[in-house]
């Protein structure tokens, strides 16, 4: 469900059964029905739009709270405010909250966010301390969900719309790359950092990013982050 559905999905115990639900359209059922075989669809309510936001809900992630702009951030504890727009990065999700606990631990530098999202990342960092900061991402409306959230939280970042693979990269002393295994395997080697972040696979899956060896490992809920040293 998450990789069909990274925008957010709904569960709940339905008796003896265990219901997921994705409110999505044709192309969506679809996809869903050939992971899960016979699925069921019914209209949704008129306000489907807002109701998403039901299901997120403020979460720590390493030293930072990460607070939705319709929660209320806890009292006394440092956080930021993230709204996803049509960018994945709540903040919520394991591989974000592992990354954060792994840099949160890391001496202050330049840090550049690799598939940066809704900015949570490159965010977060800022809040810690580092800079100066760089987001890249290949979709456009992740830029701009990012820029704003940026600003929401009173920064100035510089996130670029950037393909990882194939674009010119910053260098920095610590590079984050919460994307998957084979675009970690892809993107690791074109990074000039002095450390290496990433995230956005399961916990039995070992990336290898050439010209880095592994010196760290978090586990949360079945994925994984990794901290990279270079060879």
């Amino acid at each position: 469900m998450l990789a069909l559905f990274p925008e957010g999905f709904e569960e709940a115990e339905r008796g003896d059964e265990f219901e997921l639900s994705a409110y999505t359209d044709s192309g969506g059922e679809a996809r869903m029905s050939a992971v899960f075989g016979a699925v069921a669809a019914k209209d949704v309510p008129a306000d489907w739009e807002e109701r998403w936001k039901h299901f997120h809900r403020p979460v720590r992630a390493g030293s930072l709270w990460i607070v939705p702009p319709w929660e209320r951030a806890p009292e006394d504890r440092e956080s930021i405010t993230i709204d996803p727009g049509r960018a994945f990065g709540t903040g919520a999700h394991p591989t974000t909250r592992l990354c954060l606990e792994l840099v949160s631990e890391l001496e202050r530098g330049s840090l550049l966010d690799v598939g940066c999202g809704s900015g949570v990342l490159a965010i977060a960092a800022a809040k810690l301390g580092f800079g100066p900061v760089v987001g890249v991402d290949s979709d456009q409306h992740a830029i701009e969900a990012a820029r704003a959230n940026a600003a929401a939280n009173g920064f100035e970042l510089d996130f670029r719309h950037a393909d990882a693979r194939i674009d010119t990269l910053p260098t920095a002393d610590v590079a984050v790359a919460n994307i998957s295994e084979q675009l970690v395997a892809a993107v690791g080697p074109r990074l000039e950092c002095g450390l290496l972040v990433t995230s956005g696979y399961f916990e039995p899956h070992v990336p290898r990013v050439p010209g880095f060896h592994a010196i760290g490992r978090r586990r949360l809920d079945g994925w994984a982050a990794d901290l990279h040293a270079p060879q």
